[in-house]
């Protein structure tokens, strides 16, 4: 745990979790998947007519640090930032290798 807590703080990393937290946004998470998209190609893959509903969860992505945006003329692509599931999947190991189950001590 100590290379993730050294890189991002509780806050942080919470943040990428809660993220995950709303349907709608993980669908986003695997529409970028395979590509770059803009956000009426978003808007019309999941089915939805207000993009502002959609620039809200994208806002907090990019918060969050798990969607990159980039502008190109008028138009802003979003894309995955991999490194941040990195950060989260290292996160979540560091349990499975430093935690040891002990029982709890008697009161």
């Amino acid at each position: 745990m100590q290379t993730v807590l050294s890189t991002q703080t509780p806050i942080e990393i919470a943040s990428s979790f809660h993220a995950l937290s709303e349907p709608l946004r993980v669908q986003v998470l695997e529409l970028l998947r395979t590509q770059e998209l803009c956000v009426c190609d978003l808007c019309e893959r999941l089915g939805i007519a207000q993009s502002s509903k959609l620039s809200f969860h994208l806002k907090i992505l990019r918060e969050a640090g798990l969607v990159r945006s980039r502008q190109e003329g008028r138009w802003i692509y979003y894309s995955l930032n991999l490194p941040q599931f990195v950060v989260m999947e290292q996160y979540l190991a560091d349990f499975r290798r430093t935690s040891p189950m002990l029982p709890a001590r008697p009161c």
